[in-house]
């Protein structure tokens, strides 16, 4: 084994933030994941919100007092009124978000949207297309890619360290309390949408674009739910490289049988490690990784300690990135026109399980 190397436990993996924290930030909406993870991470970071609105007030009131935020503003018009907002961070039900980006980006605000960008490919393209007409930066909050187990695991595969790359997988088995989303749980492509979307996109961000992907999904048996709550996905990446995503929101057994892992390989090495904010969700724990590379410590597995969650760390990752590209005058790495890529493996996956076939990822916007 060659001589101790810090680079082998440094994986510059926490969000880079912006120098200036001081933009002021507008939220649109006051949901759960306003609550429990945008505004923390914004505590975290030191960033400035500016107020909130949503359209039923007395939770945003609610929210606002709980963060100590100065206005809660009756009217999405009253808060793109405010010239001391840079940003408007949509947090609401992807059928709105377009009416909403119109809105806001008409008046030259620089725009977050949550995740999913659309319901409907041509919907998303045309959030894009408002977007770059209007000239302002426009981000989607894609944040897994900013999870701690994720964002190491890109450190890793980007200095070579897996040499080429050769499969992916994630797998979780968790019990997920649909129940705590009633509006969504509707959505034939639910599952897909708004949970195995991060996988896709985490998996594009690590090993590029695929080329098709071949996708089931089942129902478990008794579930009050209209969608499928299990999805199985095979993803094609070019030459010899394959990935595999697995989900199973249905798991009642106790707690400590349900695992949330990714292992990505290569010729040269592997990693391991598990997303611990699906473990005891939404209480969650820090993510874990291990990896082992012929070129730095033969067989020897290297297990740095990873600080930082899923929920909410992750956010200050997708918010901290629109702010720097707004400081450099350059589109952001969560760009909602990049997100075009994650949504055509989305819509890939959705027409897969309609069509019982692959489909090729040209399909979709092509």
């Amino acid at each position: 084994m060659e001589a101790y190397r810090t680079d082998w436990l440094d994986l510059s993996y926490q969000p880079m933030l912006p120098r200036n924290r001081d933009m002021g930030i507008g939220i649109v909406g006051a949901g759960e994941i306003v609550q429990a993870a945008h505004l923390p991470a914004y505590q975290i970071a030191g960033f400035r919100v500016v107020g909130i609105y949503d359209v039923k007030i007395e939770q945003a009131q609610s929210v606002a007092k709980q963060f100590s935020l100065p206005t809660v503003f009756p009217s999405l018009d009253a808060l793109l009124d405010r010239d001391d907002i840079d940003i408007v961070d949509i947090a609401i039900p992807s059928q709105y978000l377009l009416a909403v980006v119109e809105q806001v980006v008409s008046r030259r605000k620089h725009v977050l949207c949550q995740k999913p960008l659309a319901e409907a490919y041509d919907t998303a393209l045309r959030i894009v297309t408002v977007c770059r007409e209007a000239g302002v930066k426009a981000a989607i909050n894609q944040q897994m890619r900013w999870s701690p187990g994720i964002r190491a695991s890109h450190t890793v595969i980007d200095r070579g360290w897996l040499g080429d790359l050769t499969q992916a997988l994630i797998q979780v088995n968790v019990l997920t309390p649909w129940d705590n989303w009633p509006w969504m749980t509707s959505l034939p492509a639910m599952e897909l949408l708004y949970h195995s979307i991060h996988y896709m996109d985490a998996m594009r961000l690590l090993y590029g674009m695929p080329e098709y992907i071949y996708a089931d999904a089942a129902k478990f048996p008794g579930q009050k739910w209209e969608a499928p709550t299990r999805t199985l996905i095979h993803i094609k990446f070019p030459g010899e490289c394959r990935g595999m995503i697995h989900d199973n929101h249905n798991n009642f057994a106790p707690e400590d049988d349900w695992y949330a892992t990714f292992r990505f390989e290569g010729t040269r090495g592997v990693i391991k490690g598990t997303n611990g904010a699906l473990y005891n969700y939404p209480v969650g724990k820090e993510d874990t990784i291990a990896y082992l590379s012929k070129d730095i410590a033969g067989d020897t597995w290297i297990s740095p300690r990873l600080e930082g969650r899923w929920f909410p760390h992750a956010f200050m990752g997708t918010m901290g990135e629109l702010m720097r590209a707004i400081e450099e005058d350059r589109e952001p790495e969560n760009s909602v026109e990049d997100n075009l890529k994650t949504l055509q493996m989305v819509f890939a996956a959705k027409r897969s399980i309609e069509e019982n076939r692959p489909v090729w990822l040209k399909e979709i916007g092509g």
